[in-house]
């Protein structure tokens, strides 16, 4: 007997050599899943568009000098709880001349507002609970967190687009009335 060597023949595998197409695929899916991770609400617009407000009409008030000539009517929007009062004008992005917002609170007390996520220059007015102008503080500075005070106790701030006091005139001592549409 002798002792020769059995050649072999090489085995076939029966794996297919992985496509480039495949890899490419893989690679796009990966970076779908990771953006839409990083970026959630890239495919909800709905959750990453502003939500903006409109004027919405609830009364009607008038300003007078402390003779009682009338010096401006305008339309008002009434801010009377207290998550109409932290929202006021916030996300706003215009209100007419002859529109405002009324904000009412329970007493007389110092109050202070400020601008943020405010888009439209206003002139507030703060009015004490004898309907009397006690402070206005004009042309406001959009987006700020700058704090504006009245200077005498307030029970009602009404916000108009800034320049309205000038063009009207209105000062302190100055008296508004109103009635509500609601």
């Amino acid at each position: 007997m002798t002792n020769q060597k059995k050649k072999t023949q090489p085995k076939h595998s029966t794996k297919k050599p992985i496509d480039k197409k495949y890899y490419i695929i893989v690679g796009v899916l990966i970076a779908a899943i990771i953006i839409l991770f990083v970026f959630p609400g890239i495919l909800n617009k709905e959750n990453s568009e502003e939500v903006y407000y409109m004027f919405q009409k609830e009364g009607e008030l008038t300003i007078s000098d402390s003779t009682n000539v009338h010096k401006a009517v305008i339309d008002i929007e009434i801010a009377d709880t207290d998550y109409d009062r932290q929202l006021g004008l916030m996300k706003r992005v215009s209100m007419e001349e002859k529109q405002g917002m009324l904000f009412i609170f329970p007493d007389d007390t110092m109050q202070s507002f400020w601008m943020r996520n405010t888009l439209i220059s206003l002139d507030m007015i703060f009015i004490n609970s004898n309907k009397t102008i006690v402070t206005i503080h004009k042309n406001t500075k959009v987006l700020s967190d700058q704090s504006y005070l009245s200077t005498a106790p307030a029970r009602y701030v009404l916000e108009v687009s800034a320049g309205f006091t000038d063009k009207h005139n209105i000062l302190v001592g100055d008296k508004i009335d109103w009635i509500s549409t609601r």
